[in-house]
């Protein structure tokens, strides 16, 4: 056991929060911890971490349990670099090795208790190897290369990073610490879809347990093997992941509402039996079975899922045929393209995902669709009959002295009541005095339905949406992707929502952040696939080309090394020339089969890393090759002249 709570109980402010929450964990457990928000999910997080106390029942840790978690806010020291800032997980490593570094010294002078030194320095030099003191550094560069930080980050001082930055910076030193459970509350917020598959893939071979709070199903699908939805103010747990948490939770949902109503009905007959009998010939079955319902363990009715809004588009107008036709279009600012040559047509009813790496230009894109940018080149044509509707990512739309009813009536015809108005946000949980709420006072996730009501509310056929689900909990989430499922429109969506898209999507637009675009014709995971297996096709050709290509060579030097004569009298020696040849040929089969590993494939980075070091590495073989070459001939014309 890493830790149990056990009844426990928890208010604020006279607000009860949890009701009784029991449950334990395991070493490597791997546990998705869901609710709505406001459940108490990050309660339990900071129960569990110790930075809160339950008013009642009990936390109960194993001794010297060591506990990782993810803060919202944080700090590092003001003089750090980003490499030195991940390399702090590692402290005591660097304790070590500083101290090593320290009895080298002595050493080398001579010390008088040279003995003793050297005992020491073998005790830290085993202590130093048994917990990865020579592969540290790398592990600390390959998580911040796989979280985002590129090598011309790692200078960079950390005061100078934005608030994303350091957040991801954060989440990287606290992978590297290997705490014996890792408490992660929204570890995707600020990545983008390749941080968040490298993260996936980190927390598939990670060894020790974790809990993950996370609207990401898609991530909940992958990394957990368990759920713990908190409801209520309890916690009920189910194996396997999101998706099996969903199917196994409505079984049992239907299985107590029978259960339930077979036994309000056995309750009903038994208290008329007893009213009927009471005072008669059977009073003696009567009171008998009237102690029985006494002693009767009562089923629960099932809690009825409380309301995620009505998020049902209103009928719209029917737009042509073909609704955007995008033709050689170049988008970006001042001049310098961020996208060139897209190209794609989309009819009515269809669902375009955008998708990249943030700063590929997704939001340029829109912008460009909306007319509020203008084309570095090519051509946006929209079709007959179109009615946009745009939300914007950072809900700049709104305007917030006003009332969330006057917000409303900005894109209501001018007869619409106050009692049509008042009734449609109630469909967006916004109920009595809720719509006289300013919109500078509401919280993110009421942002985001008052923008999302005021997108419906228009009637337009033309969905244009920037990160819809952002402030939304994922039962807010579900309801949207039902409604837009329905919808009969045109939609276009960036998302980093990988679940949404594949319930949405019908294409996928992927900004690649080179320049170039790809258009594919299906939702999220099928696009997936299909990268990959290109990918995978792309590093066995690479792999093969070389392999064959290097024994190729290595048989013409066969032959030519025959011929070879009196190497010294020409410049560089022919076999340390040849011993480089070796080794260069050496590291690209070795970069061929690193190319063609499934991680590798799937980090489109480091796979465009090893790309390029492989095509350094190919010009500097065919510059060797030359050398090698002539230095040869000349050894032979050298031989030639002798025998003369």
């Amino acid at each position: 056991m890493l830790f149990r709570l056990t009844d426990v109980r928890k208010s604020y402010g006279g607000q009860e929060v949890l009701r009784g929450v029991s449950f334990q964990v395991n070493p490597g457990e791997r546990i998705g911890l869901v609710g709505r928000n406001g459940a108490g999910k990050t309660t339990v997080l900071r129960l569990i971490a110790g930075e809160e106390s339950p008013d009642e029942g009990e936390v109960v840790r194993a001794r010297n349990l060591r506990v990782g978690v993810l803060a919202q806010h944080v700090e590092f020291a003001p003089d750090l670099s980003v490499h030195e800032a991940s390399l702090a997980a590692f402290g005591e490593l660097q304790r070590i090795e500083h101290e090593m570094r320290l009895l080298e010294q002595r050493m080398a002078e001579g010390a008088d208790d040279l003995e003793r030194v050297l005992e020491r320095y073998s005790e830290l030099q085993q202590l130093f190897e048994h917990q990865g003191g020579f592969e540290y550094a790398a592990r600390a560069e390959a998580v911040l290369q796989g979280l985002g930080f590129g090598r011309e980050m790692w200078s960079l001082e950390t005061a100078k990073l934005s608030g994303g930055q350091r957040n991801r910076l954060g989440l990287a030193r606290l992978l590297l610490s290997e705490p014996d459970v890792l408490l992660l509350d929204e570890p995707t917020n600020h990545l983008d879809t390749a941080a968040v598959e490298w993260l996936e893939a980190f927390l598939e071979s990670y060894a020790a347990a974790y809990i993950v709070v996370s609207h990401d199903r898609y991530l909940l699908d992958r990394v957990c093997r368990r759920i713990i939805e908190i409801d209520g103010g309890k916690a009920v747990s189910y194996a396997g992941n999101y998706s099996s948490f969903v199917v196994e939770r409505e079984a049992r949902r239907e299985a107590q509402r029978r259960a339930y109503e077979q036994q309000q009905e056995l309750i009903a007959r038994t208290e008329e039996f007893i009213r009927r009998n009471i005072a008669g010939q059977k009073t003696k079955q009567a009171k008998s079975r009237r102690k029985m319902l006494e002693r009767l363990e009562r089923v629960e009715q099932v809690r009825e899922e409380r309301t995620s809004g009505d998020f049902q588009l209103r009928d719209v107008a029917r737009a042509g045929t073909q609704v955007l036709t995008v033709q050689n279009l170049a988008i970006g600012y001042d001049g310098r393209a961020l996208v060139r040559d897209l190209n794609f047509i989309l009819r009515r009813g269809e669902a375009l995902g955008v998708i990249g790496p943030n700063g590929t230009g997704k939001t340029t894109f829109v912008k460009t669709l909306l007319g509020r940018l203008a084309p570095l080149a090519g051509e946006v044509r929209w079709g007959a009959n179109v009615q946009i509707g745009y939300y914007a990512q950072q809900l700049d739309d709104l305007d917030p002295r006003n009332e969330v009813i006057m917000e409303l009536r900005r894109v209501a015809p001018t007869d619409a009541t106050a009692g049509e108005l008042r009734s449609f946000l109630a469909r967006f949980l916004f109920t009595g005095d809720d719509v006289y709420k300013h919109v500078a006072d509401l919280s993110g996730g009421e942002r985001g339905r008052l923008a999302l009501a005021k997108l419906i509310y228009s009637r337009a056929n033309v969905l244009l949406l920037d990160e819809p689900t952002n402030h939304l909990d994922i039962p807010s989430r579900e309801a949207l992707e039902a409604a837009l499922e329905e919808y009969p429109g045109t939609i276009i969506v960036i998302s980093h929502d990988r679940y949404f898209l594949d319930r949405v999507a019908t294409q996928i637009l992927a900004l690649r952040g080179d320049g170039c675009a790809e258009h594919f014709i299906g939702n999220y995971s099928e696009y997936h696939d299909w990268k990959r297996a290109q990918e995978a096709e792309v590093g066995e050709e690479v792999g093969g080309t070389v392999r064959a290509t290097v024994s190729e060579r290595r048989g013409k030097r066969s032959a030519v090394r025959e011929r070879k004569a009196r190497e010294e009298a020409r410049g560089r020696d022919p076999e340390t020339i040849e011993k480089e040849i070796e080794e260069v040929e050496g590291r690209l089969v070795a970069l061929a089969e690193e190319m063609g590993r499934e991680e590798i494939v799937r980090d489109a980075a480091r796979l465009r890393e090893l790309s390029g070091e492989y095509q350094r590495l190919e010009d500097r073989l065919r510059v060797l090759y030359e050398e090698w070459e002539q230095c040869v001939a000349g050894g032979a014309d050298v031989s030639s002249a002798g025998s003369r």
